[in-house]
């Protein structure tokens, strides 16, 4: 099916519901909250990341040229990321030898934010807290050169297999897999260890506002009572987290949604009550800030550090992600 013809179907079978397309234009404008709809029935450029660990970014390329695949790599700062110039067929990326080998991993560029601003360092221990299929943990993995410790949460055991799968072909040595309900693996960490990380990653489910462009039928089962019901695990999640996390330490906190409910209000949150500062980010592409009021409440200026990335920005997913830094244990 062609590209327009298939967004026509895709329009037509999964309409936003009312309340969505109000809450969109209130966060955008209604010209921008067009946009936004325009591109959700689209699909994303096909985009890989290079496992440094296995084979040099050049190598890779040159193994794509082979095949007769142009990509271009939009980052000067991180050449690992790779997108390519065409369409290719749906599973083609996931076929090849280099694939299987471990050479790449097939990730959408957004997804590739959070570690791209939390930078794990050689030897640091990291906390990954809802970290199946594993795309950022075999991105820290790679950032962090198989050295230091990792340790990699996922509560569902069919997902722990799928994560296990992806380190073991990505070659990845430095990651202890757990399975645990997220909140309660942190309460027994602080309880019954001594462990506190140098980073740690919140990539908390959520509604998936921002993946409607792989995930249509988000717009079928999209409501507000799953937004309050998913935001009040968020921010269990978050604030377990943070009680584990070193003084000076760094945590990001990150979902693929775009409601505020699920972002900004979730990191006001951890403001009003720790001893916390936002870190400021800067990555070379386009985003925008957090917002600081949402249908009557508002919140701390701060949360402008936030960052909000739209698909008809990049050509990407939407995605949020908040830098924050420990100040010390105090609790406000």
């Amino acid at each position: 099916m062609e590209n327009k013809q298939y967004s026509e179907y895709l329009k037509e079978k999964f309409p936003p519901k009312e309340r969505f397309l109000e809450r969109m234009a209130n966060l955008l404008g209604e010209k921008e909250a067009n946009e936004f709809f325009e591109i959700s029935y689209t699909k994303t450029p096909s985009s890989i990341r290079c496992n440094t660990l296995k084979i040099s970014v050049e190598d890779l390329k040159k193994r794509f040229q082979n095949y007769g695949w142009k990509i271009k790599q939009p980052f000067e700062k991180f050449p690992e990321i790779m997108i390519f110039e065409e369409r290719l067929n749906p599973g083609e990326l996931g076929k090849t030898r280099e694939h299987l080998l471990g050479f790449y991993y097939v990730q959408e560029i957004s997804s590739m934010l959070p570690i791209l601003v939390l930078q794990p360092k050689e030897g640091e221990i990291l906390l990954d807290l809802c970290a199946s299929p594993g795309s950022k943990t075999t991105q820290a993995a790679a950032m962090m050169k198989n050295s230091g410790t990792i340790i990699a949460n996922e509560v569902s055991m069919g997902r722990v297999g799928i994560l296990t799968s992806n380190l073991e072909r990505c070659g990845i040595t430095n990651v202890i897999v757990t399975r645990k309900e997220g909140v309660a693996f942190c309460n027994k960490l602080l309880k019954e260890s001594k462990i506190k990380f140098d980073k740690i990653l919140v990539d908390a489910p959520c509604s998936g506002e921002g993946t409607l462009r792989k995930s249509p039928k988000t717009l079928q089962i999209w409501n507000e009572n799953m937004i309050k019901k998913i935001a009040s695990t968020q921010k269990r999640l978050a604030e377990a987290a943070l009680k584990l996390l070193k003084v000076n330490g760094e945590m990001i906190y990150s979902t693929c949604t775009l409601a505020p409910e699920e972002n900004e209000e979730i990191v006001n949150y951890l403001l009003e009550k720790y001893d916390i500062e936002l870190g400021s980010i800067n990555l070379p592409l386009k985003y925008r800030k957090g917002i600081c009021e949402w249908e009557g409440k508002l919140y701390s200026k701060e949360v402008e550090k936030c960052l909000r990335l739209y698909p008809q920005d990049n050509d990407t997913d939407g995605f949020f992600v908040a830098k924050i830094k420990k100040l010390s244990e105090k609790i406000k």
